[in-house]
């Protein structure tokens, strides 16, 4: 239905998607382009160009639109990165001021670390795909995830994050 322009369907389906993309995308931005692009903001300037171009959107199956508006996200906050670092901002820095982020080695180790676990995700199959980044990068709760990947109970949705968390963690662990 909102896919055919009707309002009402497409405010339900924001109202559905908007806090847990939120929640996903607060980890994703860089601290230094925050200043630039509040989350919420990038998250529902994101959504509002997406649902422009709801009416091209094929639907393949359980979790496709999440992940649909997932990467849109994706990409835009590598979009954000890019355009900052292109311009980067000059503030003066107070001599009293310590420094109180990661170091460059933190950075880098936790870099890496995504990097791993990005290309573990991808290896799984879709629906444990799914079911990891919902639980784990979205904070659903196992109802809504048996909801979003067609799993008849709560417990079949936490059996199958676990089963999915496992081969996450052994394909990290067999990259490492």
């Amino acid at each position: 239905m909102a896919k055919s322009g009707d309002a009402e369907a497409l405010g339900r389906l924001l109202e559905r998607f908007l806090p847990r993309l939120t929640r996903w995308a607060s980890g994703r931005l860089p601290r230094w382009v925050r200043d630039l692009s509040d989350t919420d903001d990038l998250v529902q300037d994101t959504l509002v160009r997406t649902v422009r171009s709801l009416n091209t959107f094929e639907i393949r199956g359980e979790g496709a639109f999440q992940a649909y508006l997932r990467q849109a996200i994706l990409n835009r906050v590598k979009d954000e990165a890019r355009g900052r670092a292109r311009r980067p901002h000059r503030d003066e820095l107070d001599d009293d001021l310590l420094f109180s982020g990661a170091s460059p080695l933190e950075t880098t180790i936790g870099q890496q670390t995504m990097e791993r676990y990005e290309r573990a995700l991808k290896s799984l199959d879709p629906e444990s795909r799914e079911a990891v980044i919902a639980r784990v990068e979205m904070g659903c709760s196992y109802q809504e995830i048996a909801e979003l990947i067609g799993k008849p109970s709560p417990d079949a949705a936490r059996m199958t994050v676990s089963r999915a968390i496992l081969r996450l963690a052994q394909a990290m662990k067999n990259e490492a």
